[in-house]
């Protein structure tokens, strides 16, 4: 393999997939590169290097968490009770956060991240924090969507926060009153903002959305603003979407037309929009997604972690859903680990027996193709071609097939089978490699881990006692959500 300046190179693979699954391996190739795009694809001889050429994966949903769940306390628990946990550490850096999060997604071999910036460090204005991501963004090298939280309702269950207060005994209602007391910005404020982070930051490689939260946490009024402004200045938008079973509940219960059907009625609905999860949407919603042109980004190893569910991907392709993959900071391992993901993905959704429900094609699609678009804006497809976006995944496939015996043996099957972040030798987004030999480049991942562990251990107040609040609010939602016609389902 050979390079040359990050906008030009050339790498010479002796197997290359170009579109894996569709298309057999190439054994033996060279890849050309000049201004993020592919200028040349050429065979030649193997040389020996046992490299495997592949289109580069994407995140299509994350969070760009610094620290990740079990750190915090939240291991194995349910959506509704571990977001809480989520506040049990102070605010630190911004571009610390984000670079050691994105620096870690890149190791791993996720070259595009969507960030839904739902809980901001709060150390600087917040449109000083996004422009503090951004730099994490370019200075690690991925390609990012960053999607603006937005809310004004229900945060502390799927209930008006009075109703959920009132059900709480009295000390615990005055400590958790007090820290989710502070009202919402009005809607035009919202979309105000989000505007004016999309002014200071949107450009090559940090694509600025809307991003509001989840209609079981935004109002009408909101939804409607942000429908209405993504119609007409074309900002893409990212939204979770039926979640786990209690947001189905909750949906069922207010919006008895359907969920989707309002989104659909408001003019939400759009090519602009990515919904995140759909773990509970019906048949009949998945054809209205799927007719509208929105994407769908699965994150199956968050589904799993959180006690969400399993989401119907076969039923969502039978529909025609455009599909991506997410890794929504809760991969199986907790590592952020692209390539598990994908096989988790593709081992859980592709069926039983002789049935196939989610071709090795397919699957490589969900991981790469649409993603780009819900990340980035831009329609390509998951092949590496001649005047192609040149996102490439280059893996050592000396370790990855160390017992190879028959030379007849897909090369996919291995991939598919075994790679982890462990065989990645190079990670390229764009034309520019950013990660090579398990360093990404344009960060000191260590030393910036180095760094926030210092900072948030020195920042830990030893007499805080808001984790134990945490702690006593996972037992009384559990109690409140087990109340059927309780204040969760009014």
């Amino acid at each position: 393999m050979t390079t040359t300046e990050s906008s030009n190179q050339a790498f010479e693979v002796d197997w290359l997939l170009a579109q894996p699954g569709t298309q057999p391996a190439q054994h033996g190739a060279r890849i050309d590169i000049a201004n993020e795009r592919i200028t040349a694809l050429a065979p030649i001889p193997p040389t020996g290097n046992k490299l495997i050429g592949l289109p580069g994966l994407c995140n299509a949903h994350d969070h760009a968490r610094a620290i990740r769940a079990t750190a915090l306390g939240g291991f194995d628990k349910p959506l509704e009770s571990w977001l809480m946990y989520l506040g049990v550490i102070p605010g630190v850096d911004a571009y610390v956060a984000a670079a050691s999060s994105l620096a870690r997604s890149a190791l791993r071999g996720a070259g595009r991240v969507m960030i839904h910036y739902t809980r901001q460090q709060g150390l600087v204005d917040p449109i000083t924090e996004a422009q503090q991501v951004a730099k994490a963004a370019r200075d690690v090298g991925v390609q990012v969507g960053f999607a603006v939280a937005m809310r004004d309702r229900n945060n502390l269950a799927y209930a008006d926060d009075t109703a959920v207060l009132a059900a709480l005994p009295a000390a615990l209602r005055t400590r958790v009153g007090a820290r989710f007391g502070k009202p919402p910005l009005p809607a035009n404020e919202q979309l105000a903002q989000a505007d004016a982070i999309a002014a200071a930051c949107h450009g090559p490689g940090f694509n600025v959305q809307y991003g509001p939260t989840g209609v079981q946490w935004c109002s009408d009024a909101l939804l409607r603003a942000i429908a209405e402004a993504s119609a007409s200045n074309h900002r893409q938008v990212h939204m979770h979407m039926l979640e786990t079973r209690y947001q189905r509940e909750w949906a069922d219960h207010h919006l008895p037309q359907g969920i989707i059907r309002y989104l659909h009625d408001i003019g939400f609905l759009s090519p602009r929009l990515t919904l995140a999860h759909c773990t509970y949407c019906t048949p009949e919603e998945l054809e209205l997604i799927a007719a509208s042109g929105a994407r769908i980004a699965v994150n199956t190893g968050s589904n799993l972690g959180l006690r969400s569910g399993i989401a119907p991907v076969a039923q969502m392709l039978a529909a025609g859903c455009k599909v991506a993959m997410g890794l929504d900071g809760l991969s199986l391992d907790e590592d952020d680990d692209a390539l598990r993901e994908l096989r988790l993905l593709h081992h859980l959704h592709k069926g039983w027996g002789y049935d196939i429900k989610l071709s090795h094609a397919q699957a490589w699609r969900i991981a790469c193709e649409q993603g780009r678009h819900s990340i980035s804006g831009v329609e390509t497809s998951d092949a590496i071609t001649t005047g192609g976006l040149a996102d490439l995944l280059i893996l050592d496939g000396d370790s990855l097939m160390e017992d190879r015996l028959f030379d007849d043996v897909d090369v996919l099957d291995y991939v598919l089978a075994r790679a982890t972040a462990a065989h990645i030798k190079r990670v390229v987004v764009s034309g520019k490699t950013i990660v090579e030999d398990g360093r990404v480049l344009g960060v000191d991942y260590p030393a910036l881990m180095a760094e926030l562990m210092s900072t948030l251990r020195a920042a830990l107040d030893p007499a805080d006692t808001w984790r134990a609040s945490v702690s006593a609010m996972d037992g009384e939602l559990a109690k409140l959500y087990h109340q059927h016609g309780g204040p969760m389902c009014c």
